[in-house]
């Protein structure tokens, strides 16, 4: 993945009208037309609002997750990563999205697309987490 741009997260954030009836995606139900409250998109999506940025998606790793080229990932800086987690790293100068996968003591990062492969992580490279993905924001064109 090749980061094309990084996004600070503004202070205030957007507020929107919130349709507080959940919608249905399988079967249609009825739902009443009235917007009763609004939410703050920054306060919905971002935990720390200081150690959290956005950064655009390049490439198609990480598909079979959801993260498609082209979308826009949050990520926190200030959260741990654990097992499994969708970090955001860098290889020996190289921006990355993939699952961080701890395995017997060693480290992977672990691509969603099984059209590549692991990198399995060694003392040898210059590894960095920069921060836990946290959420996905994708336009539908």
């Amino acid at each position: 993945m090749v980061v094309t741009e990084i996004i600070p997260v503004e202070e205030n954030g957007i507020s929107i009208p919130y349709f507080e009836t959940a919608v249905a995606a399988g079967d249609p139900a009825y739902v009443s037309e009235f917007f009763t409250s609004s939410i703050n998109i920054s306060e919905e999506l971002v935990k720390n609002k200081k150690a959290t940025f956005c950064v655009r998606v390049n490439g198609q790793s990480m598909i079979d997750a959801g993260i498609n080229d082209g979308d826009l990932l949050i990520v926190d800086k200030e959260l741990s990563p654990e097992n499994k987690s969708i970090i955001l790293a860098v290889i020996d100068g190289e921006y990355t999205v993939k699952r961080l996968i701890v395995k017997d003591a060693e480290l992977y990062l672990q691509p969603e697309n099984e059209a590549f492969s692991p990198i399995k992580v060694t003392r040898f490279m210059d590894f960095r987490i920069w921060g836990v993905v946290t959420g996905v924001i994708r336009k539908f064109r």
